[in-house]
């Protein structure tokens, strides 16, 4: 996924993909449970909430239209109150509610996502990785060397049998401060004998962790994967949780 900063200085006027649909309803049970404590912030965001949502794939210039509403926007981002847990709390809460009221099997799918930032100046972004790219001049290849920064989000999403999605049990972002290939790393160290907690493929563990406490259903949850949820450390956590694991080839 690629995020693009907008040139547009002066947005009058929403995109085609913008709607101005106000579902109070919706927003509210997705903020009831925030925790930011002063609620004139679970308020706001209960409104850049619906604002958002009306205008999904769009910048926030887009979503508030206006000035006042955009910089209270970004206000209310960077506010010291304004958390990720905080933010994620109400959600999860009604991810609760939705999957006591759905009978049957629950699917948890478990993967990460890249979030590509593209700026003048990305060196507060972590590092993703440094591919090499064709420069395709001829004669020969000629290969060159590209720092690739942004943000990591591994994110588990609860779905039942008909593939309807109850909403995320679990999301994790992180940023990596510096980036090393695998095989890199295997001529300095062993991989086997680093802990778990050490390495960045915890966050699996972590997560099925948090969607068990949260669902409190081990016997209903299936855990889906691909093929880097591999782990002999995952399959013993979802054992010990009681706990349906597959794992998609």
């Amino acid at each position: 996924m690629t995020t693009r900063k907008s040139n547009n200085k002066n947005p009058e006027r929403k995109s085609a993909s913008c709607s101005n649909t106000d579902d109070t309803g919706w927003s509210e049970s997705e903020s009831e449970s925030c925790s930011f404590g002063d609620e004139r912030l679970r308020k706001r965001f209960r409104r850049l909430l619906s604002e958002v949502h009306g205008c999904v794939g769009g910048s926030i210039p887009y979503a508030c239209q206006d000035w006042a509403a955009v910089k209270a926007a970004y206000r209310f981002l960077s506010n010291p109150r304004v958390s990720e847990a905080g933010i994620l709390a109400g959600h999860f809460e009604a991810v609760r509610t939705r999957v006591q009221a759905t009978a049957g099997i629950i699917l948890i799918l478990h993967d990460t996502t890249e979030f590509v930032f593209h700026r003048e100046s990305a060196a507060e972004f972590g590092l993703l990785g440094r591919p090499c790219l064709d420069t395709g001049r001829q004669p020969g290849r000629q290969w060159r060397q590209i720092t690739v920064r942004g943000l990591l989000m591994h994110s588990s999403m609860a779905l039942t049998l008909d593939g309807v999605p109850l909403g995320l049990t679990a999301a994790k972002f992180w940023s990596r401060k510096q980036f090393k290939g695998c095989n890199a790393l295997k001529r300095k160290v062993n991989p086997t004998r680093i802990p778990i907690e050490e390495k960045e493929s915890y966050r699996w563990l972590e997560n099925l962790r948090q969607s068990n406490r949260l669902l409190e259903a081990p016997g209903r949850c299936v855990h889906i994967g691909d093929r880097e949820s591999d782990i002999y450390e995952l399959f013993c956590t979802a054992q010990e949780g009681g706990k349906g694991s597959g794992e998609d080839s």
